[in-house]
């Protein structure tokens, strides 16, 4: 089974949600795969580390009586039917509220608000796992900014700022095209050490020029910032203090600190 496949499947694999023939195809992939089971230990992480960060909050009574007669009168009809929990979760007025009941106590349990930017984060991570796991790092390999740049000249509708920052330990490894926010943009390809760096760059007129902080998505950091009308996501394992320099360099006007 391919590693993009698996990928794909790991967080339903992780819930428990595949049928016993899938589920064990991918337990046996895991099992010579080294990166796919790194990448299910951070989804692992993930999910605990949400369940950890619950608030939980008592109902009130009005909710108790209310979803009690609901399901009373359910009863009655002869039939359990859908309609007394989409009530209550219209009641709620949050598609996140989760209601537990046992032993007379209700819980409703919210999840932590996201950050708007998380959604952008997470395309970012899966993109740079993407590449790493199909092999698929660059479409044009090469260290001359000046080969890379025109590669991408009539494959976007954009023209990409490309710097080597080889000069400062971040050497160009090439570029590739890549699909984020729901339009295609240019992934332009860094190394630190042994440190693979994707930079994720497209146009973005209307945003304020500025490095944000650090984001970190399946235990990969995730630093954006937009300059001269181009926004930039750059995604790596690498440690957030090096990958911050990073940042601050291909953001900087015409790539230099």
């Amino acid at each position: 089974m391919a590693s993009a496949h698996v990928f794909d499947r790991l967080s339903a694999f992780l819930d428990d949600e595949l049928d016993p023939v899938a589920s064990g195809e991918v337990s046996q992939h895991l099992e010579s795969c080294p990166d796919c089971s790194a990448a299910l230990a951070r989804q692992r992480e993930l999910s605990e580390n949400l369940r950890r960060d619950l608030e939980y909050h008592r109902a009130p009574d009005l909710l108790r009586a209310r979803v009690m007669r609901d399901l009373r009168a359910a009863g009655r009809r002869g039939a359990v039917r859908s309609r007394p929990a989409a009530q209550a979760w219209r009641w709620l007025g949050a598609a996140a509220a989760v209601i537990a009941v046992g032993g007379g106590t209700w819980i409703v349990a919210t999840l932590p608000r996201e950050r708007p930017e998380a959604a952008t984060a997470r395309e970012a991570v899966s993109g740079h796992i993407r590449s790493l796991m199909a092999n698929h790092l660059t479409d044009v390999a090469s260290t001359d900014q000046h080969t890379v740049k025109p590669w991408f000249s009539g494959r976007l509708d954009f023209s990409p700022p490309v710097t080597d920052f080889a000069a400062a330990n971040y050497p160009l490894v090439g570029g590739r095209l890549d699909y984020l926010q729901g339009r295609p943009v240019a992934a332009l390809v860094y190394m630190h050490r042994m440190h693979v760096i994707n930079v994720f760059v497209w146009p973005m007129s209307d945003a304020h020029e500025g490095i944000a902080p650090a984001l970190t998505q399946r235990g990969f950091h995730v630093i954006h910032g937009t300059r001269a009308g181009m926004a930039y996501w750059v995604v790596s394992d690498l440690n957030a203090e090096e990958l911050a320099a990073f940042a601050q360099l291909i953001t900087a006007p015409s790539g230099k600190p």
